[in-house]
């Protein structure tokens, strides 16, 4: 009985020490992603020191979010393949910018009520390594968005 406990410890650190292995870390191919996308696209993107990319198309006029507003957003979120992954109606979705991933959270914020333009966001301020059901792990983010409104 001991001898197949031991066996069973062994093959237990082993396997953990492979799946510590395969631990990506996403940050430079994330940056290589984004910066070829940046460049295919011809866009004018600027650089947050978090690594959030983004490009503003319209400023806006209205009110500017802080990262505890609660703001109505339309958007349409893609992959740098084109994949869309999810979209609002033109209506837009209203939402506290702390209920979202910290892309959103920092990004939006760049933008006034009636702005628009794009967020290009590494895994790391997204889903992370592990994703979730339609967005695979170490995926970089790409959302069209127009800032409807602070509420």
């Amino acid at each position: 009985m001991k001898k197949y406990t031991i066996v069973l410890l062994v093959l237990t650190l082993l396997s953990a020490c492979n799946k510590n292995d395969d631990t990506v870390d996403y940050t430079v191919k994330n940056e290589e992603e984004i910066v070829a996308y940046i460049a295919a696209n011809n866009l004018d993107a600027q650089k947050s020191n978090s690594g959030l990319y983004y490009v503003i198309d319209e400023l806006g006029e209205g009110e500017q979010p802080v990262e505890t507003s609660n703001v109505t957003v339309a958007y349409k979120g893609y992959f740098t393949d084109g994949g869309t992954f999810d979209e609002s109606d033109a209506d837009g979705v209203s939402f506290g910018l702390q209920q979202v991933i910290k892309g959103w959270t920092e990004g939006i914020t760049y933008f006034k009520e009636g702005g628009s333009g794009v967020l290009l966001i590494p895994s790391a301020l997204g889903y992370g390594s592990d994703g979730r059901p339609g967005i695979p792990g170490g995926a970089v983010l790409l959302f069209d968005i127009n800032l409807i409104s602070v509420n």
